[in-house]
């Protein structure tokens, strides 16, 4: 299993289209850890929501304490044997975790790197 973790802060206008892309993975065998980071807006009641509709996905709620402390939550309660980072304002292509599970097979020992293909819709980049 793959363990995405995403650390959230005040991103309701764009949080559902990051989580759809994530729910929508060619690779099935993920869970989406969505680690919100003491939000001020709607961020947490839209997170609560989307639990609701995948049961991939996890919640944690926490105070607010910066990027790397939400990302360092997520890495403590993850189950899975690898570990993704997306951040809340990407939307990802979707084979990406398909992708680079391929390459961790086969490169076995090798640490895959990630690349990144960028398209400007509205005011927001899919990568």
């Amino acid at each position: 299993m793959v363990s995405i973790i995403v650390p959230i802060y005040n991103w309701e206008k764009y949080i559902k289209e990051c989580v759809n892309s994530l729910v929508n993975q060619t690779y099935k065998d993920i869970e989406i850890l969505l680690v919100n980071d003491g939000s001020t807006d709607n961020t947490a009641t839209i997170l609560d929501k989307i639990t609701d509709e995948d049961n991939r996905i996890r919640v944690i709620h926490k105070e607010n304490g910066g990027v790397s402390s939400a990302r360092n939550l997520g890495i403590e309660v993850a189950g899975g044997k690898y570990i993704m980072f997306c951040d809340c304002d990407n939307i990802v292509e979707i084979d990406w975790c398909e992708q680079l599970c391929k390459s961790i097979q086969l490169y076995a020992g090798s640490l895959p790197i990630c690349w990144v293909k960028t398209k400007k819709v509205k005011d927001m980049y899919i990568w």
